[in-house]
């Protein structure tokens, strides 16, 4: 029975799977892409770093979709924590990869129209670090 489930999740189909539930993640949709990468690597093995790169990128996706709704908020007057905000600028979402709180970083660094570039470098680099982990950990 476990094998006949098994080979419905062929190293293609699992990579895909991650990166459209990595992207999910990265929205208020409750994914966890986490568990997703541990089932991948523990199905494949041999997929360790493609399935690490296929979830940074598909989370990091999903990321610059909150950035990019940020940018069309309006931005009229400033808020309590705006000043904070920009002196650290896109530096801060190494920590995008927070539940909830990454959400919001991403949607704020939109919303103070943080350079796109550097936002998402630094939105990548934390969200693989995260990866790292878990799959270190698997």
């Amino acid at each position: 029975m476990l094998d006949t489930i098994q080979s419905f999740f062929t190293a293609d189909a699992s990579l895909w799977s991650l990166l459209a539930g990595s992207f999910l993640a990265a929205t208020l949709i409750p994914v966890s892409s986490e568990v997703m990468l541990f089932a991948v690597i523990r199905l494949h093995p041999e997929q360790l770093w493609p399935a690490i790169a296929v979830a940074t990128l598909g989370n990091t996706a999903g990321g610059m979709v909150s950035y990019a709704m940020g940018r069309w908020i309006p931005h009229r007057k400033a808020v309590r924590h705006e000043a904070w905000l920009r002196g650290h600028g896109a530096p801060l979402l190494l920590l995008s990869w927070l539940p909830l709180a990454g959400d919001a970083l991403c949607v704020a660094a939109g919303w103070l129209r943080l350079h796109w570039l550097s936002c998402m470098l630094f939105m990548a680099v934390g969200k693989a670090a995260r990866y790292v982990v878990v799959a270190l950990l698997s």
